[in-house]
């Protein structure tokens, strides 16, 4: 395999891991991951939101950061490269937003559509550079009112904001190789 292909499988795999960083922050609410997966000069059309990226993720975070429970599911990523510093890039997404038990009109809203990004590579970075949401699929219900915890039953932990989420806690009890339990 010649470089130029091992270049564009590892490009690939960049604009991947971004895709999956955006998703991580817009489900958590977790500021740096969804600024990393956007140039600060980047551009967003969200539908209800058009411009800056910056102005989205401040509008992002105010919506989930009081607690809704979101999932994005990103799937058939395909990659066009325009040339060695751009990409063109569809990627499918399924998202389940749901707001939280505290507010009177709880609804559930399933979205189904495609990112079409403008990605860049700026000094070994892909990010979103241009970002427009297709949404081909909406549906919304307003279901039976039960709290969170009863809804969930004994099933554990519940997915929360950032950074009280359990995937911030990754890695933060591991015990150094080499060693055992008792630090010898």
């Amino acid at each position: 395999m010649d470089q130029t292909k091992i270049t564009e499988l590892f490009d690939r795999e960049g604009i991947r891991d971004c895709l999956y960083r955006y998703s991580r922050g817009i489900d958590r609410a977790d500021e740096a991951a969804l600024r990393s997966a956007y140039w600060p000069d980047a551009h967003d059309n969200h539908g209800a939101y058009c411009g800056p990226a910056e102005g989205f993720i401040e509008y992002a975070l105010g919506v989930f950061k009081i607690g809704p429970r979101n999932i994005h599911q990103i799937t058939n990523i395909l990659i066009e490269f325009i040339n060695s510093a751009e990409a063109a890039v569809e990627s499918y997404f399924t998202a389940l937003q749901r707001a939280s038990d505290q507010d009177a009109d709880i609804r559930q809203t399933l979205l189904c559509g495609r990112y079409c990004d403008l990605f860049h590579k700026r000094e070994g970075e892909w990010r979103i550079a241009e970002r427009t949401v297709v949404y081909d699929w909406l549906e919304e219900q307003i279901p039976p009112a039960v709290v969170e915890a009863e809804r969930f039953g004994p099933r554990r932990p519940i997915g929360a904001p950032h950074p009280n989420d359990p995937v911030y806690m990754l890695g933060k009890h591991r015990v150094p190789s080499g060693l055992n339990s008792s630090g010898a």
